[in-house]
């Protein structure tokens, strides 16, 4: 299982990449695994403001629709168009490459603090053993 050591997760599986005062957020490689073959995500969050542990969005396997959580207060900016189905609709992008290409939505960070609550990735690793 891919666990990258650079990132910060969240026990709901949703993992987050920090550049300066923005993040990226994502599925881990683990949920997308569980998921199964990913077919659509919706974020109908963007440009809204969204509190830690809120729904910003859905992803949709063959067989299940599962919610997308906020690991952190911040400002939904971006949705990633390999995902959108507005430009390209690749969410199987998500299951090929969870951690690259498949981020889901970045995100202005709203209060940094709130990182340190989050799993480092040997935390996250004992989680789903």
């Amino acid at each position: 299982m891919n666990i990258p050591s650079e990132l910060r997760y969240t026990k709901d599986h949703e993992w987050v990449r920090v550049e300066d005062n923005f993040a990226y957020v994502g599925i881990t490689d683990f949920a997308q695994s569980e998921l199964g073959e990913l077919v659509y995500v919706e974020v109908d969050t963007l440009e809204e403001e969204v509190k830690e542990g809120e729904v910003f969005g859905t992803v949709e396997a063959v067989k299940t629709t599962s919610d997308l959580f906020m690991p952190i207060d911040g400002k939904v900016i971006e949705f990633n168009d390999e995902l959108n189905e507005d430009e390209a609709d690749n969410p199987g992008a998500i299951n090929e490459d969870p951690y690259g290409k498949g981020w889901i939505v970045k995100i202005e960070i709203s209060n940094k603090d709130q990182l340190e609550g989050l799993l480092t990735s040997e935390a996250y690793a004992e989680l789903i053993a």
